[in-house]
């Protein structure tokens, strides 16, 4: 039966070829567009090297530092003094990372301005991330501990610095100061903004100490949860350290909030609730993203609806004498449904033919430093997904007006 339903589904497609055209336009765009979004959000939150341990690593991002009773307060990157006395101790964690934001800073070669980002990192940082080490290795605690004047660069900065040849032993300078390569990894996107940087060199290599106590935030943390069952214990730690949290200058402040977090759960928190204690913000902000994109798919749905709706009228002959030779209503619906699937079918096919086509010129163009976005099995599994509700929600209704014909009215070409 299925068989003979697709049969008729695909010659009924040829009949208008008109129809067909629009209906495949509007469902291939619509499906486009939320596919190239998906992959963007995918390739922010989703793991991706060298965040390969995303179902079980947390991280500090912001803290809010208040006088509950003035009501003034300070909130962003986190003071390092907070992350090394009250995050790194935490007992439920495997590992603990304090690392710097990154910044841009200015290199010379032969007399050439270069313009890169650095980030000064522990050893723990390289211990939990997975680089891709194309020559080299690691900054290690040691040289975390003794101050090494080490780094690690990128590709692009290898490339930009060193015409691509090997910078293993060789000398750059970044902000001031000169380090030895040790390692080169492969380009992390420019929105990764744990692991994102050009040039990664020691946190004790820093200019000054001042870092060490300064209430001013530019460090964030990752943690490493033993097993992503122990995620809820770390969050848990934290918050019944915040209480006891002593600050330098009680007198300006008297209370530190922050959480142990996703980045999905950071952003929702900074979106929604960047004031309040610890709690789950990501189901808002899940909750946003779904409206969104059931609205954007509302529009393309109802076209999509008239359109089934007319062609299933042109065949009221048709119905008529089938449900004259016995066909149930509930056979007829479920041959309409199926045409309509398989139209949304090859028009999602025809989306991710065109979404990879659009990434490949993102890509090319540049828009996102060190991006490549790609569809993978994922993003598959999504658009499928999506083409699927897509074709249900267009075809019910037009299926379900059709059901409602009766037969001698249809023979008779009236509709209802």
């Amino acid at each position: 039966m299925l068989k003979n339903y697709l049969k008729i589904a695909l010659k009924v497609l040829q009949r208008r070829k008109f129809f067909t055209f629009i209906s495949l336009f509007g469902i291939s765009f619509t499906l486009i567009v939320l596919m190239v979004a998906t992959a963007m959000f995918d390739h922010e939150f989703g793991p991706l090297a060298p965040e390969l341990k995303t179902d079980r690593m947390l991280g500090i991002y912001s803290v809010r530092i208040e006088n509950s009773e003035k009501g003034h307060a300070r909130t962003g990157a986190s003071p390092y003094w907070f992350l090394e006395r009250y995050v790194r101790p935490l007992t439920s964690a495997e590992k603990v990372s304090l690392f710097s934001m990154q910044r841009s800073v200015t290199s010379f070669k032969n007399q050439v301005k270069h313009t890169l980002y650095l980030k000064r990192t522990d050893g723990e940082f390289w211990e939990i991330l997975d680089f891709k080490f194309l020559e080299g290795g690691p900054i290690t605690r040691q040289d975390e501990k003794d101050a090494n004047m080490v780094a690690v660069i990128n590709e692009a900065t290898r490339r930009l610095l060193f015409a691509g040849q090997s910078a293993v032993g060789k000398t750059i300078e970044a902000d001031g100061q000169s380090f030895r390569v040790i390692g080169v990894v492969e380009n992390v996107p420019i929105f990764r903004i744990t692991s994102f940087s050009d040039v990664w060199v020691p946190l004790s290599t820093a200019k000054t100490s001042s870092y060490l106590h300064a209430n001013a935030g530019e460090f964030f943390a990752i943690i490493l949860a033993k097993s992503s069952d122990n995620i809820p214990k770390i969050k848990e730690e934290l918050q019944g350290v915040l209480p006891t949290v002593q600050i330098p200058s009680p007198t300006e402040f008297d209370r530190v909030i922050t959480a142990a977090e996703t980045p999905f759960e950071a952003l929702g928190r900074g979106l929604f609730a960047q004031d309040r204690d610890a709690g789950d913000y990501s189901a808002p902000l899940l909750a946003v993203l779904i409206a969104l994109m059931l609205l954007f798919m509302l529009l393309p749905t109802l076209n999509l609806v008239n359109l089934n709706v007319s062609r299933i009228m042109e065949r009221a002959s048709e119905i008529g004498v089938r449900k004259a030779f016995g066909a149930s209503s509930w056979r007829l619906v479920g041959q309409f449904v199926v045409e309509n699937l398989v139209l949304t079918l090859i028009g999602g096919a025809l989306a991710l033919c065109g979404a990879w086509v659009v990434l490949r010129i993102i890509n090319a163009s540049g828009l996102v430093q060190y991006a490549v976005f790609e569809i993978n099995y994922r993003i598959f599994f999504y658009g499928l997904v999506v083409a699927l509700v897509f074709g249900l929600l267009s075809g019910v209704y037009p299926a379900w007006k059709m059901s409602r014909l009766h037969p001698v009215e249809a023979l008779r070409g009236k509709s209802i």
